[in-house]
Protein backbone atom coordinates (compact mmCIF):
# COMPACT_ATOMS: atom_id res chain seq x y z
CA UNK A 1 0.00 0.00 0.00
CA UNK A 2 1.11 3.26 -0.70
CA UNK A 3 2.10 5.28 2.90
CA UNK A 4 0.13 7.58 4.36
CA UNK A 5 0.85 11.26 2.95
CA UNK A 6 2.49 13.17 5.73
CA UNK A 7 3.89 16.78 5.81
CA UNK A 8 2.97 19.83 3.16
CA UNK A 9 1.75 18.49 -0.37
CA UNK A 10 3.06 20.38 -3.49
CA UNK A 11 3.21 20.67 -6.90
CA UNK A 12 6.31 18.95 -8.50
CA UNK A 13 5.74 20.67 -11.87
CA UNK A 14 6.66 24.09 -9.48
CA UNK A 15 8.86 22.61 -6.72
CA UNK A 16 11.25 19.19 -7.28
CA UNK A 17 11.04 16.25 -5.06
CA UNK A 18 14.30 15.83 -3.87
CA UNK A 19 15.98 15.29 -0.13
CA UNK A 20 18.79 16.97 1.88
CA UNK A 21 21.68 16.89 0.14
CA UNK A 22 21.27 14.99 -2.91
CA UNK A 23 22.49 16.11 -6.50
CA UNK A 24 19.62 15.49 -7.97
CA UNK A 25 15.69 15.32 -8.02
CA UNK A 26 12.90 13.93 -9.01
CA UNK A 27 10.77 16.81 -11.18
CA UNK A 28 9.16 17.01 -14.98
CA UNK A 29 10.94 20.30 -15.33
CA UNK A 30 14.39 19.45 -18.02
CA UNK A 31 15.08 22.68 -18.46
CA UNK A 32 14.36 26.13 -18.01
CA UNK A 33 10.28 26.92 -18.32
CA UNK A 34 10.56 23.18 -20.38
CA UNK A 35 7.84 20.50 -18.92
CA UNK A 36 8.29 17.04 -20.04
CA UNK A 37 5.11 14.81 -19.90
CA UNK A 38 7.07 12.17 -17.60
CA UNK A 39 8.97 12.89 -14.22
CA UNK A 40 12.73 12.37 -14.90
CA UNK A 41 15.77 11.99 -12.76
CA UNK A 42 17.40 15.42 -12.84
CA UNK A 43 21.55 15.97 -11.96
CA UNK A 44 22.43 19.40 -11.08
CA UNK A 45 26.40 18.00 -11.18
CA UNK A 46 28.24 20.16 -13.98
CA UNK A 47 25.25 21.47 -14.92
CA UNK A 48 21.20 20.63 -15.18
CA UNK A 49 20.45 17.47 -16.94
CA UNK A 50 17.62 15.42 -17.16
CA UNK A 51 19.20 12.11 -17.12
CA UNK A 52 16.50 9.59 -16.78
CA UNK A 53 12.73 9.25 -17.69
CA UNK A 54 10.56 7.90 -15.19
CA UNK A 55 7.68 6.37 -16.90
CA UNK A 56 4.71 4.09 -15.29
CA UNK A 57 3.34 1.40 -17.72
CA UNK A 58 0.18 -0.21 -17.67
CA UNK A 59 1.40 -3.83 -17.08
CA UNK A 60 -1.53 -5.15 -20.31
CA UNK A 61 -0.35 -3.24 -23.04
CA UNK A 62 2.60 -2.68 -21.99
CA UNK A 63 2.53 1.65 -22.82
CA UNK A 64 2.76 4.35 -20.68
CA UNK A 65 0.09 4.32 -18.10
CA UNK A 66 -2.16 7.68 -17.54
CA UNK A 67 -1.30 8.49 -13.78
CA UNK A 68 -1.68 11.76 -11.34
CA UNK A 69 1.49 12.62 -9.46
CA UNK A 70 1.44 13.64 -5.52
CA UNK A 71 4.22 14.35 -3.78
CA UNK A 72 5.13 15.37 0.49
CA UNK A 73 8.01 15.06 2.20
CA UNK A 74 9.12 11.89 1.98
CA UNK A 75 7.20 10.13 -0.41
CA UNK A 76 6.42 10.55 -4.36
CA UNK A 77 3.61 8.88 -6.00
CA UNK A 78 1.88 7.96 -9.52
CA UNK A 79 -1.42 6.15 -8.69
CA UNK A 80 -3.38 5.41 -11.69
CA UNK A 81 -6.53 2.85 -12.27
CA UNK A 82 -4.62 -0.28 -12.00
CA UNK A 83 -2.54 0.59 -9.55
CA UNK A 84 0.06 2.87 -7.69
CA UNK A 85 4.22 3.38 -8.07
CA UNK A 86 6.15 5.09 -4.77
CA UNK A 87 9.37 6.67 -4.93
CA UNK A 88 11.58 7.56 -1.65
CA UNK A 89 15.12 8.43 -1.19
CA UNK A 90 16.95 5.83 0.72
CA UNK A 91 20.26 8.32 0.91
CA UNK A 92 20.92 11.45 -0.47
CA UNK A 93 22.72 9.70 -3.92
CA UNK A 94 20.18 6.45 -3.95
CA UNK A 95 16.22 6.20 -4.37
CA UNK A 96 14.14 3.20 -4.31
CA UNK A 97 10.93 2.59 -6.11
CA UNK A 98 8.38 0.05 -5.54
CA UNK A 99 5.41 -0.50 -7.36
CA UNK A 100 1.90 -2.39 -7.72
CA UNK A 101 -0.41 -3.08 -10.89
CA UNK A 102 2.11 -0.40 -12.65
CA UNK A 103 5.28 -1.34 -13.88
CA UNK A 104 7.85 1.41 -14.54
CA UNK A 105 9.95 1.97 -17.13
CA UNK A 106 13.45 3.58 -16.74
CA UNK A 107 14.82 5.04 -19.87
CA UNK A 108 17.82 7.20 -21.02
CA UNK A 109 16.24 11.23 -21.62
CA UNK A 110 19.29 11.38 -24.35
CA UNK A 111 18.51 9.40 -27.62
CA UNK A 112 21.56 9.85 -29.11
CA UNK A 113 25.08 8.67 -28.21
CA UNK A 114 28.12 10.09 -29.57
CA UNK A 115 32.29 9.94 -28.68
CA UNK A 116 31.04 13.43 -26.02
CA UNK A 117 27.23 13.28 -25.57
CA UNK A 118 24.68 11.01 -24.48
CA UNK A 119 23.68 8.16 -22.51
CA UNK A 120 26.02 4.50 -22.81
CA UNK A 121 23.39 1.63 -21.15
CA UNK A 122 24.97 -1.99 -20.58
CA UNK A 123 24.34 -4.32 -17.46
CA UNK A 124 27.41 -4.74 -14.80
CA UNK A 125 27.70 -8.20 -14.39
CA UNK A 126 30.01 -7.28 -11.05
CA UNK A 127 26.94 -5.49 -9.69
CA UNK A 128 24.50 -7.77 -11.24
CA UNK A 129 22.78 -4.45 -12.41
CA UNK A 130 21.83 -2.40 -14.98
CA UNK A 131 24.51 1.01 -15.51
CA UNK A 132 23.41 4.17 -17.37
CA UNK A 133 26.63 6.58 -17.80
CA UNK A 134 25.94 10.25 -18.70
CA UNK A 135 28.64 12.47 -20.47
CA UNK A 136 27.01 15.50 -19.31
CA UNK A 137 26.97 14.67 -15.67
CA UNK A 138 30.19 12.62 -15.64
CA UNK A 139 28.54 10.05 -13.41
CA UNK A 140 26.64 6.83 -13.51
CA UNK A 141 23.23 5.69 -12.93
CA UNK A 142 22.93 1.88 -11.84
CA UNK A 143 19.35 0.43 -11.35
CA UNK A 144 19.33 -2.77 -9.40
CA UNK A 145 16.11 -4.65 -9.64
CA UNK A 146 15.47 -6.14 -6.11
CA UNK A 147 12.36 -7.52 -6.53
CA UNK A 148 9.92 -8.34 -9.24
CA UNK A 149 10.63 -8.72 -13.18
CA UNK A 150 12.71 -7.31 -15.82
CA UNK A 151 11.62 -7.12 -19.32
CA UNK A 152 14.63 -7.63 -21.95
CA UNK A 153 16.26 -4.07 -21.74
CA UNK A 154 16.53 -1.65 -24.84
CA UNK A 155 19.68 -0.83 -26.36
CA UNK A 156 22.29 -2.36 -24.20
CA UNK A 157 25.76 -1.85 -25.33
CA UNK A 158 24.31 0.07 -28.46
CA UNK A 159 25.81 2.89 -30.22
CA UNK A 160 24.75 6.06 -32.34
CA UNK A 161 21.07 6.87 -32.06
CA UNK A 162 18.33 4.76 -30.43
CA UNK A 163 16.15 4.03 -27.04
CA UNK A 164 18.64 2.88 -23.95
CA UNK A 165 16.88 1.62 -20.85
CA UNK A 166 14.81 -0.65 -19.19
CA UNK A 167 10.99 -2.31 -17.98
CA UNK A 168 10.24 -3.62 -14.46
CA UNK A 169 6.94 -5.34 -13.85
CA UNK A 170 5.54 -6.90 -10.88
CA UNK A 171 6.36 -10.60 -9.94
CA UNK A 172 3.56 -13.38 -8.75
CA UNK A 173 2.65 -11.09 -5.54
CA UNK A 174 1.96 -8.41 -8.22
CA UNK A 175 4.53 -6.00 -6.64
CA UNK A 176 8.36 -5.11 -7.23
CA UNK A 177 11.12 -3.07 -6.26
CA UNK A 178 14.19 -1.07 -7.62
CA UNK A 179 16.98 0.88 -6.50
CA UNK A 180 18.66 3.90 -8.62
CA UNK A 181 22.20 5.29 -7.71
CA UNK A 182 23.96 7.93 -8.82
CA UNK A 183 27.28 6.99 -8.66
CA UNK A 184 31.16 8.07 -9.74
CA UNK A 185 33.15 4.66 -10.79
CA UNK A 186 31.92 2.35 -8.62
CA UNK A 187 30.60 0.55 -5.54
CA UNK A 188 29.72 -2.42 -4.17
CA UNK A 189 26.54 -3.92 -5.03
CA UNK A 190 23.56 -2.30 -4.13
CA UNK A 191 22.14 -3.91 -0.12
CA UNK A 192 20.16 -2.59 2.09
CA UNK A 193 18.02 -4.13 4.91
CA UNK A 194 15.72 -0.87 5.09
CA UNK A 195 12.20 -1.98 4.55
CA UNK A 196 10.49 0.90 2.12
CA UNK A 197 8.45 2.47 4.59
CA UNK A 198 11.34 2.06 6.83
CA UNK A 199 12.85 4.78 4.53
CA UNK A 200 9.89 6.79 4.15
CA UNK A 201 9.41 7.30 8.19
CA UNK A 202 13.28 8.32 8.21
CA UNK A 203 13.40 10.67 5.46
CA UNK A 204 9.63 12.26 7.36
CA UNK A 205 11.57 12.24 10.60
CA UNK A 206 14.63 14.03 9.08
CA UNK A 207 12.62 16.65 7.43
CA UNK A 208 10.54 17.29 10.88
CA UNK A 209 13.78 17.50 12.66
CA UNK A 210 14.41 20.25 10.54
CA UNK A 211 11.23 22.81 10.20
CA UNK A 212 11.33 21.85 13.99
CA UNK A 213 14.39 23.87 14.16
CA UNK A 214 13.99 26.58 11.71
CA UNK A 215 10.57 27.62 12.55
CA UNK A 216 9.63 26.11 16.03
CA UNK A 217 7.10 29.83 16.07
CA UNK A 218 5.44 28.42 13.41
CA UNK A 219 1.69 27.94 13.62
CA UNK A 220 -1.87 28.91 11.91
CA UNK A 221 -0.78 32.08 11.15
CA UNK A 222 2.38 31.31 9.23
CA UNK A 223 0.87 28.61 7.05
CA UNK A 224 3.26 28.20 4.30
CA UNK A 225 6.48 28.00 6.78
CA UNK A 226 6.64 23.59 6.40
CA UNK A 227 6.59 24.12 2.79
CA UNK A 228 9.05 27.10 2.55
CA UNK A 229 11.25 24.53 5.04
CA UNK A 230 11.10 22.13 2.27
CA UNK A 231 11.89 24.30 -0.41
CA UNK A 232 15.54 24.82 1.22
CA UNK A 233 15.88 21.39 2.73
CA UNK A 234 15.18 19.52 -0.18
CA UNK A 235 17.55 22.37 -2.37
CA UNK A 236 20.26 21.65 -0.62
CA UNK A 237 23.27 19.77 -1.58
CA UNK A 238 26.54 18.11 -0.01
CA UNK A 239 30.07 19.00 -0.39
CA UNK A 240 31.26 18.35 -4.14
CA UNK A 241 33.27 19.52 -7.26
CA UNK A 242 33.60 23.03 -6.16
CA UNK A 243 31.04 23.44 -3.55
CA UNK A 244 33.16 23.26 -0.60
CA UNK A 245 30.78 23.10 1.95
CA UNK A 246 27.12 22.03 2.55
CA UNK A 247 25.28 24.43 -0.06
CA UNK A 248 21.68 25.56 -0.25
CA UNK A 249 21.42 25.47 -3.73
CA UNK A 250 19.32 28.81 -5.22
CA UNK A 251 17.02 25.64 -6.69
CA UNK A 252 17.16 22.30 -8.16
CA UNK A 253 15.20 23.73 -11.45
CA UNK A 254 17.90 25.28 -13.87
CA UNK A 255 18.58 28.20 -11.13
CA UNK A 256 20.85 25.83 -9.20
CA UNK A 257 23.63 27.93 -8.28
CA UNK A 258 24.80 29.82 -5.49
CA UNK A 259 24.55 33.64 -6.32
CA UNK A 260 27.09 35.86 -4.13
CA UNK A 261 24.47 37.64 -2.48
CA UNK A 262 21.61 35.27 -2.72
CA UNK A 263 23.17 33.08 -0.13
CA UNK A 264 22.87 35.45 2.41
CA UNK A 265 19.15 35.53 2.88
CA UNK A 266 19.80 31.55 3.12
CA UNK A 267 22.53 32.00 6.47
CA UNK A 268 20.28 34.02 8.22
CA UNK A 269 17.10 31.83 7.76
CA UNK A 270 18.75 29.11 9.39
CA UNK A 271 21.21 30.91 11.70
CA UNK A 272 18.54 30.28 14.87
CA UNK A 273 18.12 26.62 14.00
CA UNK A 274 21.02 25.13 12.15
CA UNK A 275 23.97 27.79 12.81
CA UNK A 276 26.52 25.22 11.02
CA UNK A 277 24.38 25.52 8.01
CA UNK A 278 24.09 28.92 8.09
CA UNK A 279 27.68 29.41 8.73
CA UNK A 280 28.18 27.78 6.13
CA UNK A 281 26.04 29.44 3.65
CA UNK A 282 27.65 32.81 4.61
CA UNK A 283 31.42 31.21 3.81
CA UNK A 284 30.92 29.18 0.81
CA UNK A 285 31.39 32.29 -1.64
CA UNK A 286 34.41 33.70 0.97
CA UNK A 287 36.33 30.37 -0.24
CA UNK A 288 36.66 31.38 -3.76
CA UNK A 289 37.68 35.17 -2.64
CA UNK A 290 40.08 35.97 -4.97
CA UNK A 291 43.36 38.26 -4.76
CA UNK A 292 41.54 41.39 -5.37
CA UNK A 293 39.23 40.51 -2.40
CA UNK A 294 36.24 40.17 -4.61
CA UNK A 295 33.84 37.49 -4.36
CA UNK A 296 32.77 35.44 -7.44
CA UNK A 297 29.40 36.03 -9.11
CA UNK A 298 28.34 32.49 -8.34
CA UNK A 299 29.89 28.93 -7.28
CA UNK A 300 27.88 25.79 -8.49
CA UNK A 301 28.96 22.25 -8.97
CA UNK A 302 31.78 22.47 -11.54
CA UNK A 303 32.53 26.63 -12.06
CA UNK A 304 33.34 29.86 -10.51
CA UNK A 305 32.44 32.78 -12.53
CA UNK A 306 34.02 35.81 -11.72
CA UNK A 307 32.87 37.92 -14.73
CA UNK A 308 30.38 39.73 -12.68
CA UNK A 309 29.86 40.42 -8.68
CA UNK A 310 27.10 40.91 -6.01
CA UNK A 311 26.27 43.80 -4.23
CA UNK A 312 28.47 43.92 -0.47
CA UNK A 313 25.62 43.79 1.65
CA UNK A 314 27.42 40.97 3.48
CA UNK A 315 28.82 43.35 6.43
CA UNK A 316 24.91 43.50 6.91
CA UNK A 317 24.21 40.25 6.63
CA UNK A 318 26.77 39.24 9.21
CA UNK A 319 25.50 41.79 11.60
CA UNK A 320 22.27 40.00 11.41
CA UNK A 321 23.75 36.35 11.47
CA UNK A 322 25.77 36.81 14.05
CA UNK A 323 23.20 38.00 16.29
CA UNK A 324 20.82 35.20 15.51
CA UNK A 325 23.22 32.80 15.85
CA UNK A 326 22.37 30.54 19.59
CA UNK A 327 25.84 30.92 20.02
CA UNK A 328 28.13 33.61 19.58
CA UNK A 329 30.65 33.58 16.74
CA UNK A 330 34.12 32.31 18.29
CA UNK A 331 37.25 34.93 17.85
CA UNK A 332 38.54 32.73 15.53
CA UNK A 333 35.46 33.13 13.50
CA UNK A 334 34.98 36.89 14.10
CA UNK A 335 38.47 36.93 12.76
CA UNK A 336 38.32 34.91 10.00
CA UNK A 337 35.16 36.76 9.03
CA UNK A 338 36.69 40.37 9.63
CA UNK A 339 39.28 39.72 7.23
CA UNK A 340 37.09 38.42 4.48
CA UNK A 341 34.88 41.05 5.09
CA UNK A 342 37.78 43.80 5.23
CA UNK A 343 39.06 42.59 1.47
CA UNK A 344 36.03 42.90 0.25
CA UNK A 345 35.18 46.01 1.17
CA UNK A 346 38.94 47.25 0.04
CA UNK A 347 37.40 45.86 -3.37
CA UNK A 348 34.86 47.92 -3.88
CA UNK A 349 36.89 50.95 -2.04
CA UNK A 350 39.87 50.40 -4.95
CA UNK A 351 39.21 48.44 -7.61
CA UNK A 352 35.94 50.02 -7.81
CA UNK A 353 36.11 54.05 -7.37
CA UNK A 354 38.10 56.15 -10.03
CA UNK A 355 40.76 58.51 -9.71
CA UNK A 356 40.11 60.92 -6.54
CA UNK A 357 36.61 59.71 -6.48
CA UNK A 358 34.81 59.11 -3.22
CA UNK A 359 31.66 56.93 -4.49
CA UNK A 360 32.77 53.65 -5.91
CA UNK A 361 29.96 51.99 -8.88
CA UNK A 362 28.98 49.15 -10.30
CA UNK A 363 30.27 47.73 -14.09
CA UNK A 364 26.85 46.74 -14.62
CA UNK A 365 23.41 46.05 -13.51
CA UNK A 366 24.35 42.62 -12.96
CA UNK A 367 27.12 43.56 -10.46
CA UNK A 368 23.78 45.03 -8.56
CA UNK A 369 22.01 41.70 -8.44
CA UNK A 370 19.26 43.81 -10.28
CA UNK A 371 20.71 42.65 -13.15
CA UNK A 372 18.10 44.88 -16.26
CA UNK A 373 17.22 47.43 -13.75
CA UNK A 374 16.01 50.75 -15.35
CA UNK A 375 18.41 52.44 -13.31
CA UNK A 376 21.29 51.17 -15.46
CA UNK A 377 18.94 52.32 -18.64
CA UNK A 378 21.07 55.75 -19.45
CA UNK A 379 24.45 54.18 -18.85
CA UNK A 380 25.97 50.84 -17.38
CA UNK A 381 29.07 51.76 -15.12
CA UNK A 382 27.27 54.04 -13.14
CA UNK A 383 27.25 55.33 -9.11
CA UNK A 384 24.86 54.24 -7.57
CA UNK A 385 23.19 55.02 -4.39
CA UNK A 386 22.28 51.54 -2.64
CA UNK A 387 25.91 50.12 -3.16
CA UNK A 388 27.39 53.04 -0.98
CA UNK A 389 24.67 52.42 1.76
CA UNK A 390 25.66 48.77 1.53
CA UNK A 391 29.22 49.63 1.99
CA UNK A 392 28.30 52.41 4.73
CA UNK A 393 26.70 49.28 6.62
CA UNK A 394 29.94 47.30 5.98
CA UNK A 395 32.23 49.76 6.93
CA UNK A 396 30.07 50.12 10.50
CA UNK A 397 29.96 46.11 10.89
CA UNK A 398 33.89 45.87 10.63
CA UNK A 399 33.91 48.51 13.24
CA UNK A 400 31.84 46.78 15.33
CA UNK A 401 33.68 43.72 14.91
CA UNK A 402 37.06 45.49 15.50
CA UNK A 403 35.83 46.60 18.72
CA UNK A 404 35.39 42.69 19.67
CA UNK A 405 38.50 41.77 18.48
CA UNK A 406 40.14 44.16 20.76
CA UNK A 407 41.08 46.52 17.99
CA UNK A 408 40.20 50.38 18.94
CA UNK A 409 42.71 51.83 15.82
CA UNK A 410 41.03 50.03 13.62
CA UNK A 411 37.23 50.93 14.90
CA UNK A 412 38.34 54.16 14.81
CA UNK A 413 39.70 53.89 10.89
CA UNK A 414 36.44 52.17 10.22
CA UNK A 415 34.14 54.64 11.88
CA UNK A 416 35.52 57.38 9.80
CA UNK A 417 35.47 55.70 6.63
CA UNK A 418 32.03 55.09 7.20
CA UNK A 419 31.18 58.90 8.41
CA UNK A 420 32.99 60.33 5.42
CA UNK A 421 31.55 57.62 2.39
CA UNK A 422 27.72 58.81 4.01
CA UNK A 423 28.36 62.18 4.20
CA UNK A 424 29.51 61.94 0.35
CA UNK A 425 26.83 59.82 -0.44
CA UNK A 426 23.90 62.59 0.69
CA UNK A 427 26.18 65.58 -0.50
CA UNK A 428 26.76 63.94 -4.36
CA UNK A 429 24.08 61.66 -4.98
CA UNK A 430 21.18 63.49 -2.82
CA UNK A 431 18.92 65.90 -4.16
CA UNK A 432 16.85 66.94 -1.33
CA UNK A 433 14.10 64.82 -2.17
CA UNK A 434 15.44 61.65 -3.74
CA UNK A 435 19.12 60.14 -5.14
CA UNK A 436 20.43 60.44 -8.11
CA UNK A 437 22.72 57.91 -10.50
CA UNK A 438 25.69 59.07 -11.70
CA UNK A 439 27.62 57.97 -15.06
CA UNK A 440 30.86 56.81 -13.56
CA UNK A 441 32.43 58.04 -16.88
CA UNK A 442 30.44 61.16 -18.23
CA UNK A 443 29.41 63.08 -14.41
CA UNK A 444 25.73 63.18 -16.22
CA UNK A 445 23.48 62.37 -13.00
CA UNK A 446 19.43 60.98 -13.79
CA UNK A 447 16.84 59.88 -11.60
CA UNK A 448 14.14 57.11 -12.18
CA UNK A 449 11.51 55.45 -10.97
CA UNK A 450 13.61 51.84 -10.01
CA UNK A 451 12.83 50.58 -6.30
CA UNK A 452 17.03 50.47 -6.85
CA UNK A 453 17.15 53.96 -6.09
CA UNK A 454 15.28 54.34 -2.94
CA UNK A 455 17.36 51.04 -1.52
CA UNK A 456 19.41 53.48 0.81
CA UNK A 457 16.75 53.16 3.30
CA UNK A 458 18.67 50.22 4.16
CA UNK A 459 21.04 52.67 6.26
CA UNK A 460 17.74 52.55 8.56
CA UNK A 461 19.09 54.85 11.77
CA UNK A 462 21.75 55.98 10.33
CA UNK A 463 19.69 58.16 7.66
CA UNK A 464 18.48 61.97 8.71
CA UNK A 465 15.21 61.55 9.41
CA UNK A 466 13.89 63.83 6.64
CA UNK A 467 15.83 62.09 4.31
CA UNK A 468 14.35 58.32 5.20
CA UNK A 469 10.83 59.99 5.03
CA UNK A 470 11.40 61.18 2.05
CA UNK A 471 12.03 57.88 0.73
CA UNK A 472 9.21 55.92 2.59
CA UNK A 473 7.14 58.03 1.03
CA UNK A 474 8.48 57.38 -2.28
CA UNK A 475 8.90 53.33 -1.41
CA UNK A 476 4.74 53.85 -0.58
CA UNK A 477 4.33 54.45 -4.33
CA UNK A 478 5.96 50.86 -5.43
CA UNK A 479 3.76 49.30 -3.34
CA UNK A 480 0.71 47.11 -4.80
CA UNK A 481 -1.40 44.65 -2.76
CA UNK A 482 0.92 41.88 -3.09
CA UNK A 483 3.90 43.90 -2.32
CA UNK A 484 7.07 45.80 -3.57
CA UNK A 485 7.26 46.29 -7.28
CA UNK A 486 10.37 47.15 -8.74
CA UNK A 487 9.58 49.41 -11.43
CA UNK A 488 6.91 51.67 -10.79
CA UNK A 489 3.50 50.59 -12.13
CA UNK A 490 2.72 53.49 -13.75
CA UNK A 491 5.96 54.12 -15.42
CA UNK A 492 6.67 53.53 -19.18
CA UNK A 493 9.00 51.24 -18.47
CA UNK A 494 7.14 48.64 -16.26
CA UNK A 495 7.01 44.81 -17.57
CA UNK A 496 4.58 42.64 -15.38
CA UNK A 497 7.55 39.88 -16.00
CA UNK A 498 10.66 41.91 -16.90
CA UNK A 499 12.88 40.79 -14.51
CA UNK A 500 13.68 43.87 -12.24
CA UNK A 501 12.04 46.25 -14.33
CA UNK A 502 8.24 45.51 -12.44
CA UNK A 503 8.17 42.08 -10.65
CA UNK A 504 8.40 41.19 -6.42
CA UNK A 505 11.39 39.70 -5.54
CA UNK A 506 12.20 38.64 -2.30
CA UNK A 507 15.28 40.28 -1.18
CA UNK A 508 14.22 43.74 -2.09
CA UNK A 509 11.50 43.03 0.19
CA UNK A 510 13.60 42.13 3.09
CA UNK A 511 16.34 44.62 2.99
CA UNK A 512 13.79 47.23 2.74
CA UNK A 513 11.58 46.25 5.35
CA UNK A 514 14.63 45.78 7.66
CA UNK A 515 15.84 49.48 6.87
CA UNK A 516 12.31 51.12 7.34
CA UNK A 517 11.69 49.64 10.48
CA UNK A 518 15.12 50.36 11.69
CA UNK A 519 14.51 54.44 10.77
CA UNK A 520 11.05 53.98 12.95
CA UNK A 521 8.36 53.26 9.83
CA UNK A 522 7.20 50.60 11.50
CA UNK A 523 3.44 50.77 10.06
CA UNK A 524 4.91 51.23 6.67
CA UNK A 525 7.64 47.85 7.16
CA UNK A 526 4.54 46.01 8.90
CA UNK A 527 2.85 46.22 5.84
CA UNK A 528 5.44 45.47 3.38
CA UNK A 529 6.14 42.28 5.36
CA UNK A 530 2.30 41.24 5.44
CA UNK A 531 1.67 41.81 2.27
CA UNK A 532 4.64 39.48 1.23
CA UNK A 533 4.07 36.81 3.51
CA UNK A 534 0.36 36.72 2.17
CA UNK A 535 1.56 36.45 -1.63
CA UNK A 536 4.03 32.96 -0.45
CA UNK A 537 1.44 31.48 1.56
CA UNK A 538 -0.91 31.91 -2.00
CA UNK A 539 1.28 32.11 -4.47
CA UNK A 540 4.60 29.90 -3.18
CA UNK A 541 8.29 30.65 -3.67
CA UNK A 542 9.08 31.92 -7.09
CA UNK A 543 11.42 33.57 -8.49
CA UNK A 544 9.91 36.83 -8.26
CA UNK A 545 6.16 37.64 -8.65
CA UNK A 546 3.74 39.69 -11.37
CA UNK A 547 3.18 42.48 -8.99
CA UNK A 548 -0.42 42.91 -10.05
CA UNK A 549 -1.76 39.82 -10.34
CA UNK A 550 0.36 37.94 -7.70
CA UNK A 551 1.12 35.12 -9.89
CA UNK A 552 4.63 33.53 -9.28
CA UNK A 553 7.47 34.35 -12.43
CA UNK A 554 10.37 32.10 -13.91
CA UNK A 555 11.91 29.17 -11.35
CA UNK A 556 9.20 28.77 -8.82
CA UNK A 557 11.25 26.77 -6.46
CA UNK A 558 13.57 29.59 -5.27
CA UNK A 559 15.02 29.42 -2.10
CA UNK A 560 15.77 32.82 -1.27
CA UNK A 561 11.80 33.36 -1.47
CA UNK A 562 10.86 31.00 1.08
CA UNK A 563 13.93 31.96 3.64
CA UNK A 564 13.07 35.35 3.19
CA UNK A 565 9.03 34.37 3.86
CA UNK A 566 10.81 32.00 7.03
CA UNK A 567 12.28 35.87 8.29
CA UNK A 568 9.73 37.57 7.91
CA UNK A 569 6.66 35.20 9.28
CA UNK A 570 9.33 34.30 12.20
CA UNK A 571 9.52 38.22 12.95
CA UNK A 572 6.10 38.57 12.93
CA UNK A 573 5.22 35.82 15.00
CA UNK A 574 7.74 37.20 17.74
CA UNK A 575 6.13 40.68 17.42
CA UNK A 576 2.87 38.96 17.76
CA UNK A 577 3.90 37.21 21.14
CA UNK A 578 3.62 33.93 19.53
Amino acid sequence: MTAAPSGPAFSVHDIPFSTYGSWFDISPVVAEKTHAEDLHLVSHQNGMHAVLRLMPVDPATGERAATRVEATPGLLAWTGDSGHIDLAYASADTVRLRGSGLGVGVLATAYTLTPFTGTYFFHDPAARAHVFTSYETGRRYRVTVLSGTLAAPTGEQALGGGDRGLTVAAQADGTWEIAIEELDAARPPYASSATFDDIVASVRDAFAEFVDAVAPWRSSATPAAELAAYVVWSATVRPAGLVTRPAVLMSKHWMDKVWSWDHCFNALALAPGCPGLALDQFALPFDHQDDSGALPDSVTHSEVLYNFVKPPIHGWTFGRLRRRLPTPPSQGELRQSYARLERWTDFWLTARRAPDAQLPYYQHGNDSGWDNATTFDPERVVVTADLTAFLVLQLNELAELAVELGQPEQERRWTAAAEELQKALLDQLWTGDRFVARGAATGDTWSGSSLLDLMPIVLGEHLPGEVSSALADRIKAHLTPYGLATELPTSPHYLSDGYWRGPIWAPATVLVEDGLRRAGHQRLADDISARFRALCETHGFAENFDALTGTGLRDRAYTWTASSYLLLAEAHAHREGR
